[in-house]
């Protein structure tokens, strides 16, 4: 009888333990929501603080979050309606990068948020215009890459902004031209992660490409394991996090994980909310997921869920 309880309490174990594997890794957290409902949103961190701009409705309120207080504040006005643009802080500013206007016409504008006089100025402007593109900073500088120019197709078009300068410089281009992909900066290199094929999400890719500035050169590693575009990706602990996206189907709560050391990805716990047009911020140890439509094409939210790997 003994042996019987043992053999059941191990099953039992093991069942729990397959069932926490396959919700992955990490826990979710609910923080305040948005003021605001939006997606196609440009989102990066500031001295702490996080910044949403633009949307596909035409907002141009700058939303400001305070994780620390669990708060929103809003900021000046951005100069005019956008979305699908980029954005990335840097040296305490906040440079918000091309995107669309006018509907969907790509723009080539570079705008800088100074949060110490609550003020925006225009700075040099991107060589090539593209919306739907994705930025990261790497060793001081704005790596600008991918995204649909004004002829509604894919460039690769890799530029890199230097602050100091004010001044755009073309780099090598994206081996794979996309666009709704990801890029992120993790040990002085460039990651662009996933996207899609001249803006038709069902046409998903799961290309992984890393550059090095060392060599000026591009490489292919392990591709995203769910093709995805429409995503938002974020570093924390060695790793760069991947969430949502969408397709035809519907929208993605995966969370997938990649270590460049290992070139390896793994699955950590999903999305409570599947969304796509969404930002992601690292801060401390958290990822914060903000906004994104929960099914595909215009639907919106005031999401803000905080992953804890």
């Amino acid at each position: 009888m003994r042996g019987r309880y043992i053999c059941v309490a191990a099953l039992l174990g093991l069942l729990l333990l397959t069932t926490a594997l396959s919700r992955g890794v990490g826990r979710w957290l609910t923080g305040a929501p948005m003021p605001s409902e939006r997606s196609e949103v440009a989102v990066a961190s500031v001295d702490g603080k996080i910044y949403v701009v633009g949307g596909f409705d035409g907002q141009t309120e700058l939303e400001v979050y305070d994780p620390t207080a669990d708060r929103w504040t809003r900021g000046a006005s951005f100069p005019r309606p956008a979305h699908h643009a980029a954005a990335v802080g840097i040296n305490g500013k906040l440079l918000v990068i091309g995107g669309y206007v006018d509907g969907w016409t790509a723009s080539d504008a570079t705008y800088e948020y100074d949060p110490v006089t609550d003020r925006w100025r225009t700075r040099a402007s991107l060589p090539t215009a593209r919306g739907a593109l994705a930025a990261a900073v790497v060793e001081g500088k704005i790596h600008a890459v991918g995204g649909v120019g004004r002829d509604r197709r894919n460039t690769g078009a890799h530029e890199v902004y230097d602050p100091a300068a004010d001044s755009w410089t073309a780099f090598p281009a994206l081996p794979t031209p996309r666009d709704h992909l990801a890029a992120a900066a993790l040990g002085g290199r460039l990651y662009a992660i996933g996207g899609r094929v001249d803006g038709r999400y069902s046409d998903n890719l799961p290309a992984n490409e890393e550059y090095d500035p060392s060599t000026k050169r591009w490489q292919a590693r392990k591709p995203l394991p769910t093709p995805r575009s429409g995503i938002a990706a974020a570093v924390i602990d060695g790793k760069i996090f991947v969430f949502g996206g969408e397709a035809p189907s519907g929208t993605f709560n995966q969370v997938e994980a990649y270590d460049p050391t290992a070139d390896a990805w793994s699955t950590d716990a999903p999305m409570p909310t599947a969304r796509h047009g969404l930002g992601a911020v690292a801060i401390g140890e958290r990822i914060y997921v903000i906004s994104g439509g929960p099914t595909p094409g215009g639907s919106a939210s005031s999401r803000n869920e905080i992953f804890a790997p």
